[in-house]
């Protein structure tokens, strides 16, 4: 059976780089920028919208329920929809259409990361609570990098789309894995403790952009010598960019513990 490494063209054993998108290479919340997109298309929409939010707003905030509170509003901005490929073809129209606005959030630091990784010959690929073909649009036609994504899985459900399988926590290692990027991570790079799993999972797990409040609970759980590093993003915590710090540095080997 050929792995994703080589499905995507990439030599077997080369390492295996996993970039989060929201607040790593991208300033924001993508999904929650789509959704919003969504459910204010219509008059009737944002009636909707605003009827459950008093409900689906504090399931978001609450992790057991999360899954369940995007797809309210997901379900919202979609309903009439049938297939997910239709949702599909609304991402490609809003990521079209807001292609200056989308650019502008996008890292520049954090894309030539990524594009030092590629360049190097690792084998890519981003893991996203998003729909995957939003990263992936925004990715292909706003920063012309042709990355593979895992992403939240959405279906139908009472005459519009929702959330199915949220690409969060422990359950975005699961979604690496049967999407076929099952071989040890080498580098994990992400801002949230929801990645919490996919940081000790990886050899050389590096944080970047988190949350202020976030800093010593990372310092905390993961190997002395993590970086916590800010790469652009206002508002977040971490090491701001060094003038000697090149891309290229990240693309360094991590040999596996004895």
């Amino acid at each position: 059976m050929s792995t994703a490494g080589q499905r995507d063209g990439h030599a077997a054993g080369a390492p295996l780089v996993v970039f989060d998108f929201d607040h790593t290479l991208y300033d924001g919340d993508s999904g929650g920028h789509l959704i919003r997109w969504l459910a204010l298309r219509h008059w009737w929409r944002r009636l909707l919208a605003l009827a459950i939010a008093p409900v689906a707003l504090p399931m978001i905030a609450w992790l057991p329920a999360r899954r369940r509170g995007i797809g309210a509003f997901l379900w919202v901005g979609t309903v009439g929809l049938h297939r997910p490929r239709d949702l599909d073809a609304l991402i490609d129209a809003y990521v079209a259409t807001h292609a200056r606005q989308l650019q502008a959030r996008l890292l520049p630091y954090a894309l030539e990361v990524l594009h030092a990784h590629r360049e190097a010959g690792d084998r890519v690929v981003v893991a996203t609570g998003a729909p995957p073909e939003l990263a992936r649009a925004i990715l292909a036609f706003v920063a012309h990098e042709d990355v593979p994504v895992v992403g939240t899985q959405v279906g139908p459900r009472l005459g519009g789309v929702v959330a199915i399988r949220h690409c969060h926590h422990e359950m975005k290692l699961a979604m690496l894995r049967d999407a076929g990027y099952a071989d040890p991570i080498a580098v994990a790079y992400t801002d949230s403790t929801a990645d919490l799993p996919l940081l000790h999972a990886a050899r050389r797990p590096v944080v970047v952009n988190p949350k202020a409040a976030r800093v010593a609970l990372f310092a905390a759980v993961l190997p002395p010598g993590t970086p916590i590093l800010n790469w652009g993003c206002p508002g977040r915590g971490g090491a701001p960019l060094a003038g000697a710090q090149s891309p290229s540095s990240f693309t360094k080997r991590t040999e596996p513990s004895a």
